[in-house]
């Protein structure tokens, strides 16, 4: 895997935890907060150290430039 498809994956893995903040805020406010959220909240963290693990990735590998991907 290179840098760019780690960063389109930490990009991915970010949207799903925005997503999912968003999914528990709807949830809190309609008053389940013993039901849904803490699953919401932890499924959200992990979406969030996929888009961490993802960008440490990327950023120690060398970018990929059109003389090296042909290497």
């Amino acid at each position: 895997m290179n840098r760019t498809k780690h960063l389109d994956l930490a990009d991915a893995a970010v949207r799903r935890a925005e997503n999912l903040a968003g999914d528990i805020e709807r949830a809190a406010a309609g008053g389940d907060s013993q039901g849904k959220v803490p699953r919401l909240a932890a499924a959200g963290a992990l979406w969030a150290d996929v888009a961490r693990a993802h960008a440490a990735i990327a950023a120690a590998t060398p970018e990929t430039t059109p003389e090296t991907a042909d290497a």
